[in-house]
């Protein structure tokens, strides 16, 4: 992806520029950050941005700007992670779908529409619940209720695949059902599952943010965003800043794989 890409997709660019200034500020938010997250100053409760707190300051004298920025890094970890494993998951399900056919592709299908049949985030807690709201289960749970939607645009790739010849002639070779959808297949429907991972890890951001506000997610004292929301959410006429930083912080990240979602799907259109 070169500079070419993003001189023809203007909205590429602008999301890949946002996302962007989001990993650097994650990485280097021990550099950035005026104070530990975690790290109370009695003297400053609820104190609005200034200089030496220029977020302002939350109920317990945390800097708001130092947790907003270390926030980032549990958004860092569990968003991507969490998309590798719903587009693993998705991914296989879809192409074997697609590849058999029949009685199996309708039996998988019918299996995904009643699970889609609920709200992501409504399985994702019920999963939680029984699982614990530890951050590895978090990612994993929100990589498996991705997978069903995954597996749609993967069969929907696969099944205009599977029907060419190059696909015959594997199978007439003798080759097996996993070389023919790994070696054959898979690359040649990678371009939809981009674009569909690219909007998924702007989905989990915001998932995993529903998931701290729910208080399912990252545990306090840890600088999730939606944890943060949660937290000072009784303080938005009082102390606004402590909410609307934290939630512009989601704001931006999900807007930019947005953006940088739907200019992936502009080239692959062209």
């Amino acid at each position: 992806m070169g500079f070419e890409t993003f001189r023809r997709s203007p909205t590429l660019a602008v999301g890949a520029l946002m996302v962007l200034a989001w990993i650097l500020s994650a990485v280097a938010a021990p550099w950035l950050a005026p104070a530990l997250p975690t790290a109370s100053d009695y003297s400053a409760l609820s104190q609005p941005p200034g200089p030496g707190h220029w977020f302002g300051t939350d109920q317990y004298g945390r800097d708001v700007l130092s947790r907003v920025l270390y926030g980032g890094r549990y958004v860092l970890m569990i968003a991507p992670a969490a998309t590798v494993i719903g587009l693993a998951v998705g991914a296989a399900i879809g192409l074997t779908a697609a590849y058999f056919g029949r009685w199996v592709d309708e039996a998988i299908m019918r299996l995904l529409d009643a699970v889609m049949a609920f709200p992501i985030v409504i399985l994702a807690l019920l999963a939680l619940t029984m699982l614990g709201g530890s951050t590895w289960n978090v990612v994993l749970v929100i990589g498996l209720v991705f997978a069903p939607l995954i597996a749609r645009t993967a069969r929907a790739a696969a099944l205009v695949e599977v029907r060419r010849e190059y696909v015959q002639a594997a199978r007439i070779r003798g080759e097996g059902p996993f070389y023919v959808l790994g070696v054959e297949v898979l690359p040649n429907v990678r371009g939809p599952l981009i674009v569909e991972g690219t909007i998924r890890i702007g989905y989990a951001v915001f998932t995993s943010a529903t998931l701290g506000f729910l208080g399912l997610g990252v545990q306090p004292p840890a600088p999730d965003w939606g944890l943060m929301v949660a937290e000072n959410r009784t303080l938005l006429t009082t102390a606004p800043w402590t909410v609307l930083f934290p939630a512009a912080a989601i704001a931006f990240v999900v807007i930019g794989f947005s953006l940088m979602a739907d200019g992936l799907r502009d080239l692959e259109g062209r």
